[in-house]
């Protein structure tokens, strides 16, 4: 008993005076507390949320390899959490609520705690629901062991950008799919503007294909931030310093052109892993991505940082040292409708379904076959009869790069049985021998002929230092499909050009989203994977829907999805194929990967990676972490909008996670949004309301005329896919008509008033083209056929038409009225001038109520 309890004293000291692992390193310990207050960043105070007090929250600095302990109070009336951004830790702490991380209720606080295992730019920022966008984002530094650059100074720059509506009232406008944020952004593209420029066969193709045209940023902002303000000043850094600038995207939607004053800055790191450093002005910086930059301030005069919204909408700079300023280069605003003309002329199909009408029976390779870029098409002589069924995608035109190893283990429905392995960095949206029954099978001896083709544009020219565009080659160059070396000029098919858009016509112009690719980073070290770890191939197809503003993998949301199953200690490889107008920045949790260019084995590694429209990109994720984590577009409200997914380690979930269930998480994309219309005018009014989740629709809609006519009708409908809804409801009509005359009276007879209650039943459809119809029967048997339209003709006037047709064959009431087949059209006409996004003037005429003009308010 003696030694029993001198052993047990002996360990009980050993505890008390040995300090755990996490203790002898360098621990840094910060103190985060979220409220809920007044912030005022584009001339009008509004309910925000901040981080110690202000937007951005601070700075949180670490040294890799030392420990960081981080208490988050919740001092809100609402649940918050608060997510690490690119940072590899234990899944518990990784701070997506009720997957990864129990949410952070009002008045409690939560600590996170983790070794640092990496050096970096990074940043933290919400995950509930729309909170990143009302403010609670801030930036993380990890000091490396041992720098290897040169400078005198930091500074962290963190984009943002800003909004004076509710974050959910966004949502719902965009829900409800009206044009007003285009039209105060400048960016929108009426008829009047398409017929001028002589694109309205292009404007043609993408309303038979469902698109009102080329978009680019959904969301209008009130202001673009850096480090909170729309402008910001550094006098404090002196002529000669050499600054290493830390730049975050940490917009909830917005994507930036930056450039810089000067000499050309030295790029040395992206998403917080260095790459080699290369002068690049002109840098695109995606949703969430970060990017670290050398510059060094004028001898006499300031520096310029200038960060323009993608489609030009705004800008924010900073400013570095003091004295005259040197400008940062101004970059034009987009080209909608040169884009939409350069979008049509490829042979390209467009609008690929966000809801697929069996979402557990999805085949993502048919998808692919069946959507985006459709060459070489049986019969059609495009001048590619030699390259059937390639995809001529990338992360800049063809990308190239190492061997792609055949994939271990891959399901039938990321890689069908027969297909044949990929030529060198060259995605096949199918197999070869499928394409062209006649044409023999492509095999990997045959591939070194055509491994690494790239294609240029139609303006293919050499880069320039200033705006740091990759270099366009007039002729393809080829690379060894083994090494990843240059071939000579001399090799089968060096020098083979394709037409672009502005060439013979047999193909348009397939890079015209180049400039958003990646080529430029490369690794200093080598990233591929060993040869014997089995790989495993995924294609996510990213899909969605402008105008119900639904998003999705493979047509299916989150709501309606299954995990993705990634396994230890195997590559998952996964290809983005975007087949949406809109760029999606994919980000996954708790993991680094490789983002598969031109430099193959020193292809660089990244936790965001942007994929440009109708383009793709392949990255490679190696298998090392445990548990559940969350693969999302991080455009907020794509993300909400379901282009999410889990990808699951299928190991036991973390036993303090009970009581949180994932299904909250993901309800968050499945949420019911409501909104309405009310037109007061001096013929007639109406009132519209809606409410709407990703399947289910609530719709009342009333009509009255100051003749007293009146219509109401209460409906669900149910979506089956994007286009087609089925739908019941209850129709309840009140005319006044003025009846005949009795055979002894004289002049006209008395008014009465017909009510008519029926039930209805049908199908309303989006067809090519944009129209909106109503097919239907009600309990009487009698059909009704109507069709809708909304054009906007000239900015800010939207034009508008409505026609109905009822018949009534009398199937009901022949025997007992002898009634004969009749007939009924309502059709009605107008336009609307929209004020601002709540108001617009109106006028219109309807067969039934008359003309007349009046208001519009949409609430």
């Amino acid at each position: 008993m003696r030694i029993i309890t001198q052993s047990f004293l002996a360990l009980l000291f050993l505890l008390l005076t040995t300090r755990p692992a996490w203790a002898q390193m360098d621990t840094a310990v910060y103190q985060l507390t979220i409220r809920q207050e007044l912030v005022n960043k584009a001339g009008k105070a509004v309910p925000a949320m901040t981080v110690n007090g202000g937007i951005p929250g601070p700075t949180i600095r670490f040294q890799e390899g030392g420990y960081a302990v981080i208490y988050v109070k919740n001092e809100m009336d609402v649940e918050t959490s608060v997510h690490w951004h690119g940072l590899l830790l234990p899944n518990f702490y990784d701070g997506v609520p009720y997957l990864t991380t129990p949410p952070i209720r009002p008045g409690q606080t939560q600590k996170y705690e983790f070794p640092l295992k990496q050096a970096g730019t990074y940043w933290y920022h919400s995950h509930t629901m729309l909170q990143e966008q009302s403010g609670v984002y801030g930036s993380i530094v990890i000091e490396p062991r041992q720098e290897r650059l040169t400078y005198d100074k930091d500074l962290v720059m963190v984009l943002s950008d800003w909004t004076n509506q509710q974050p959910k009232n966004v949502l719902r406008f965009l829900k409800r799919g009206t044009e007003w944020y285009n039209i105060r952004k400048g960016t929108a593209t009426p008829l009047n503007r398409v017929v001028a420029r002589g694109a309205f066969g292009a404007q043609l193709n993408f309303w038979k294909q469902r698109m009102e045209g080329m978009d680019i940023a959904d969301v209008y902002y009130n202001a673009f931030l850096v480090n909170g303000q729309p402008v910001q000043h550094y006098p404090e850094f002196k002529p000669g310093e050499r600054v290493r600038l830390r730049i975050i995207n940490g917009s909830a939607s917005t994507q930036f052109w930056m450039t810089f004053g000067g000499e050309d800055p030295l790029l040395v790191a992206a998403d917080g892993q260095d790459v080699v450093p290369v002068p690049h002005n002109k840098t695109f910086i995606a949703v969430a991505e970060t990017y670290d930059f050398l510059v060094t301030v004028p001898a006499n005069g300031q520096l310029e940082f200038r960060a323009m919204a993608q489609d030009g909408s705004g800008t924010t700079s900073a400013y570095l040292g003091t004295g005259p300023v040197l400008k940062a280069p101004v970059l034009p605003r987009p080209d909608k409708i040169g884009l939409m003309q350069q979008m049509a002329k490829m042979d390209m199909r467009m609008g690929a379904p966000a809801l697929k009408f069996r979402p557990h029976h999805v085949d993502p390779q048919q998808m692919k076959a069946n959507w985006g870029m459709q060459m070489g098409k049986k019969g059609k002589d495009d001048g590619m009869s030699g390259m059937q069924g390639m995809k001529m995608d990338g992360p800049s035109g063809m990308s190239k790069g190492p061997k792609l190893r055949p994939a271990a283990g891959s399901p039938a429905d990321t890689m069908p049985a027969g297909h044949q392995m990929p030529m060198a960095g060259m995605p096949m949206s199918h197999d070869m021998s499928r394409a062209d029954p006649a044409a023999k099978p492509m095999t990997m001896a045959d591939s070194t002929d055509m491994a690494g083709m790239r294609m240029p544009g139609a303006d293919a020219q050499q880069a320039s230092p200033k705006t740091g565009t990759d270099a366009r080659m007039a002729g393809m160059k080829m690379n060894d499909a083994k090494t990843g070396n240059r071939q000579p000029d001399d090799a089968k098919m060096a020098g083979m050009k394709m037409n672009g858009a502005g060439g013979d016509g047999k193909m348009a112009d397939m890079d015209m989203f180049s400039e958003y690719g990646y080529d430029y980073l490369r690794a200093p070290q080598k990233t591929i994977y060993a040869d014997t770890i089995p790989v495993r191939e995924i294609l996510l197809n990213l899909t969605g829907n402008m105008q119900r503003y639904i998003w999705s993998l493979n047509g299916v949301p989150l709501s309606s999805a299954d995990k993705i199953p990634i396994r230890g200690n195997q590559i998952t490889r996964i290809t983005y194929n975007n087949l949406t107008m809109m760029h999606h920045p994919m980000h996954l949790h708790g993991h680094f990967f490789r983002v598969i260019n031109e430099n193959g084995e020193y292809s660089p590694l990244k936790h965001t990676v942007n994929v440009p429209p109708m383009k793709q990109v392949t990255i490679e994720v190696l298998g090392n972490e445990y548990g559940d984590w969350f693969l999302h577009c991080h455009i907020l409200y794509h993300l909400v909008g379901g282009m999410a997914r889990i990808v699951s380690y299928d190991t036991p979930r973390d036993p303090r996670l009970k009581g949180f269930p994932v299904s909250k998480l993901v309800h968050e994309t499945n949420k019911y949004y409501t909104w309405g219309r009310l037109d007061a005018a001096s013929h007639m009014s109406s009132l519209n309301l809606v409410s709407s989740n990703v399947r289910n629709q609530f719709n009342l809609s009333v009509e009255y005329g100051w003749n007293r006519n009146m219509e109401t009708e209460v409906s669900y409908e149910r979506y089956l896919y994007d286009y087609l809804r089925v739908f019941g409801g209850v129709n309840v009509e009140n005319t006044r008509r003025r009846a005949a005359p009795a055979p002894s009276e004289q002049g006209p007879g008395p008014m009465t008033t017909e009510t008519s209650t029926t039930a209805v039943a049908g199908l309303r459809f989006l067809t090519p083209y944009l129209f909106s119809l109503d097919a239907r029967i009600d309990n009487q048997l009698r059909p009704r056929l109507s069709l809708g339209r909304e054009i906007m003709i000239f900015p800010r006037l939207l034009a508008f038409g409505y026609y109905e047709y009822q018949a009534d064959f009398g199937w009901v009431n022949k025997l007992e009225n002898n009634r004969r087949f009749t007939k009924e059209v309502v059709w009605n006409t107008g336009l609307e001038y929209m004020l601002s996004r709540n108001f617009s003037l109106m006028g219109s005429y309807d067969n039934r109520f008359g003309g007349g003009g009046g208001l519009t308010v949409r609430f």
